[in-house]
């Protein structure tokens, strides 16, 4: 999406000397991923189907009736507007995707998609900007849709020094600067187990939302080849051992093992496109050693 005119944008915390690892956060253009030759019936059966859920249950939930759901998906019956948005609702819709639901039934979309410059979106913009900041020393990032990077602090600043430069050219994206081989992957200790969550988190995303971009990254990461390691250790001497209650990242910066617990928060029941898109993730220390060491280079 065009971010004309130009407005204030979020810029990260991060140093002159590494800013080319932050971008201001605008939105970007991301197309539906309906078939435009599809009616809404179709539409929504796709999405009943994915979600498992029984013409009866859904009208059940939408206070409807099976009969009345069976005559919208195949065509026989034209919804209301209003009936649009409420099946969406339960059937946990992305934002994004309703709005191609609207259009397929012949509505006009109901959820603006607003650029993160436009002044309506100060609130926006400044609160996260105030996230990132106090969250420092510790890493912290804002992404989109299909983690593209949008802010940074100067805690990722930190994790990505070392990064070839052509994967800081923007936009950036956090799966792919994490799991390229000339990335982060050489220095995470437990690449393995990493790569299959974040793999895993991939999938999940792409069975809700159903977005040809989120598969494409998806089979562009995972065709990356992994460092054949003999071991992954839990405790490798130079941190503490890995937390029981979560995954850590354990990465290597300078010689020592760091060790974070990953923290994802989204908008809650957002009413605009860009908005619902966005995630902001934090990385908290998952022992002592790490805390201190980057209170260290902090202060």
């Amino acid at each position: 999406m065009s971010t004309d005119p130009p407005g204030p944008a979020l810029t990260s915390s991060v140093p002159a000397s590494s800013a080319r690892t932050s971008t201001a956060l605008t939105s970007s253009a991301r197309t539906s991923s309906a078939p435009a030759n599809k009616g809404v019936g179709p539409l929504l059966r796709g999405w009943r189907e994915q979600r498992r859920v029984s013409q009866l249950e859904l009208a059940l939930r939408a206070g409807s009736s099976a009969r009345h759901i069976s005559f919208i998906e195949t065509g026989r019956s034209r919804p209301s507007e209003e009936m649009v948005l409420r099946l969406a609702e339960h059937l946990d819709v992305p934002v994004r995707e309703r709005n191609a639901l609207l259009l397929a039934a012949g509505y006009a979309p109901h959820y603006p998609e607003t650029p993160l410059d436009d002044p309506s979106m100060d609130a926006v913009r400044e609160g996260m900007e105030r996230l990132l900041q106090g969250y420092e020393p510790y890493p912290a990032l804002v992404v989109d849709a299909t983690y593209d990077v949008l802010a940074a602090n100067r805690g990722i600043a930190l994790l990505l020094d070392g990064v070839p430069d052509h994967l800081l050219v923007p936009p950036l994206n956090a799966m792919r600067l994490t799991l390229h081989p000339e990335g982060l992957a050489p220095r995470i200790r437990n690449l393995r187990t990493w790569r299959d969550h974040l793999l895993a988190q991939m999938e999940r995303q792409i069975a809700l939302s159903r977005s040809a971009p989120l598969r494409a990254l998806y089979e562009e990461v995972a065709a990356y080849p992994v460092p054949d390691r003999d071991a992954e250790p839990d405790d490798d001497g130079l941190s503490g051992p890995a937390p029981h209650f979560a995954l850590p990242l354990r990465i290597e910066h300078e010689g020592r093992v760091l060790s974070f617990i990953s923290s994802i928060s989204t908008f809650n029941t957002p009413m605009d496109v860009t908005v619902a898109e966005l995630a902001v993730e934090t990385f908290l220390p998952a022992d002592p050693g790490t805390a201190k060491y980057l209170h260290s280079l902090h202060s």
